[in-house]
Parts: structure tokens; C-alpha cells; sequence
């Protein structure tokens, strides 16, 4: 991200990302993993080796790392979800850097009317 350095400039860029925030839908701040499990049935072939394919979100609580599984019909919204914490989370970084780097243009700006 290329910062000008004008302050005006810079508050426009941030303002404009507050509102991207701002419209931010649903997410989940997790990770979708597969694995592969094995069902409870003796005749089926995930017996001899393989497994039934599966999806899972892992998180960590209280520094333990826990999962959820998703069912089939939910993973592409479950997807989505992890797409827009990722995305909400390079908003508040480039909001972050935005807002310091103001401090700094607004800083430089009072040096020079002095």
C-alpha cells in the first residue's frame, strides 16, 4: 500500500477503509481444515485405510486449540466467512499503519507552519 503524504489525503484513505469495515458481513475468525475420519461402520471401506474426507474449523480458546465440524451443505458459506475475517483483518492492519503514518503527516505539518 503506497501512503501519500499529505494528511488530507491520508484520512481519506482510512476513512474509506473504516467504511469497508464498517459493511463487513459475517466471519469467523478460524481456520477450515480437512481431515480424514473413520465412521463407525465394520464394512466400510475407510477400515482398510483412507477415511471419509471431512471438513473442520480449528481455533484456538484460552490457548487450547479446539474444532468445529462444518457439514457438507455449510461449507461454502463457512468459506466465506473465513475469507472476510482475513480481509477485516488486513482493513484493520492498513487502518492501523494509516493512522500512525496521519500522526506523523499532521506531526511534520505543525513543524513547518512553526
Amino acid at each position: 500500500m503506497r501512503i501519500p503524504g499529505h494528511p488530507t489525503l491520508i484520512r481519506r484513505m482510512r476513512d474509506s477503509r473504516l467504511n469497508k469495515l464498517a459493511t463487513a458481513g459475517p466471519l469467523v475468525a478460524a481456520t477450515l481444515v480437512q481431515a480424514e475420519v473413520r465412521c463407525g461402520n465394520p464394512a466400510c471401506r475407510c477400515r482398510k485405510g483412507g477415511g471419509h474426507p471431512t471438513r473442520f474449523l480449528t481455533f484456538k480458546r484460552n490457548g487450547k486449540t479446539k474444532s468445529v465440524y462444518v457439514p457438507k451443505h455449510r461449507l461454502a458459506e463457512v468459506k466465506r466467512w473465513v475469507r472476510e475475517h482475513r480481509g477485516v483483518k488486513e482493513l484493520v492492519r492498513e487502518i492501523s499503519e494509516l493512522t500512525m503514518e496521519l500522526m506523523r503527516a499532521e506531526e511534520r505539518a505543525l513543524k513547518r507552519r512553526r
